[in-house]
């Protein structure tokens, strides 16, 4: 039960969000808006409003806001193709951009519950290839090879992706600008590389303090994002490092049994991954049609509906194609 009150949550709060992004800024814009729809399938309850209705579906694996005009010709003047690019972009990229922003809330309230870690050393293990390497409490973790650190989850991260590889630590230490060779070790517990140190607790109750780690955490994950989908369009990352909504599901559960502040920087993240991938210049996806409104603000002429709904839909069936293998993926890793 809690696993599934906690994907529900998750599930609902990313989508709901994403839409409500697009949605907003189509109403402030003058576009008419005919649906706003949870979810997808048959219609499980709903309501009209003015000219919009409103309805959650039964299967809970998206949502979406239909526009006039979003998918062929209309002769009225609000619809969304008779808008011009400079109009339509903002419209496109509001979705992920109001996930970004909830990652930001979601972030805030976590850290002002619970805490959050900074990149400054609190411990290191005794005979570990940190203390080994001559790192000590205190020490301020600057960079790691040519990488800027911004945060402990992002320091985190850099060592495990790159396995044993020795490693050029760059700290602060009283003022003084040092680097240390570190060759990480691999944990045979957790099965991912170490180095035997951990970041230093900021305690929870300041809530500006949260915001402020909250929008360098998104910041940051954004980055992470882009260069992990970096490597996977250049075959340097494995399908074993992406999961889809069986995995969500299962780390959802986990997460809420953590706590509710887990479950929201869980969500958070997440929140964050939606956006990303939404803006990826992929037919089907907002990235898409941004390529398509760029193509035409710069051009001045107006691309062929058709071919824009023909391109769209073979992008959508390949990531539904993908999205058949993830879940495939998932379930062989979970039995």
């Amino acid at each position: 039960m809690v696993t599934l009150l906690a994907s529900l949550f998750v599930f609902g709060l990313l989508i709901a969000s994403h839409e409500l992004g697009h949605f907003i800024v189509a109403k402030l814009s003058g576009v008419k808006v005919l649906e706003f729809s949870l979810g997808m399938g048959p219609k499980f309850v709903g309501f009209r409003r003015n000219e919009t209705d409103y309805s959650i579906r039964i299967l809970p694996i998206g949502g979406y806001v239909k526009m006039l005009g979003e998918e062929g010709e209309s002769s009225d003047p609000r619809a969304f193709c008779n808008q011009s690019p400079w109009k339509r972009m903002p419209i496109i990229v509001a979705g992920a951009f109001m996930n970004f922003l909830i990652a930001i809330i979601l972030f805030s309230i976590s850290f002002t519950n619970t805490g959050f870690e900074k990149p400054v050393v609190s411990e290191v293990q005794p005979n570990s290839p940190a203390y080994n390497a001559g790192i000590k409490e205190n020490d301020k973790i600057l960079k790691v090879d040519d990488k800027k650190i911004s945060t402990w989850p992002e320091f985190v991260m850099y060592v495990q992706e790159n396995g044993n590889r020795p490693l050029n630590i760059w700290v602060d230490r009283n003022g003084n600008i040092t680097s240390f060779k570190v060759n990480p070790m691999l944990d045979k517990e957790s099965g991912k590389y170490k180095i035997g140190i951990y970041g230093t607790l900021v305690e929870s109750g300041n809530f500006l303090e949260s915001l402020k780690q909250s929008l360098i955490e998104t910041t940051s994950s954004i980055k992470l994002m882009w260069e992990w989908l970096g490597r996977a369009f250049t075959g340097k990352a494995s399908l074993k490092d992406v999961g889809g909504p069986v995995a969500i599901v299962q780390m959802s559960g986990q997460a809420a049994r953590l706590g509710i502040s887990t479950l929201l920087y869980f969500a958070g993240f997440l929140s964050i991954n939606l956006g990303v991938i939404n803006l990826l210049p992929f037919p089907a996806l907002d990235g898409g049609w941004v390529i398509i409104l760029l193509i035409e603000g710069i051009t001045g002429r107006k691309i062929d509906e058709n071919k824009i709904g023909f391109v769209n839909m073979i992008g959508f069936t390949l990531l539904m194609i993908l999205a058949a293998v993830v879940i495939v993926k998932d379930f062989m890793t979970i039995m």
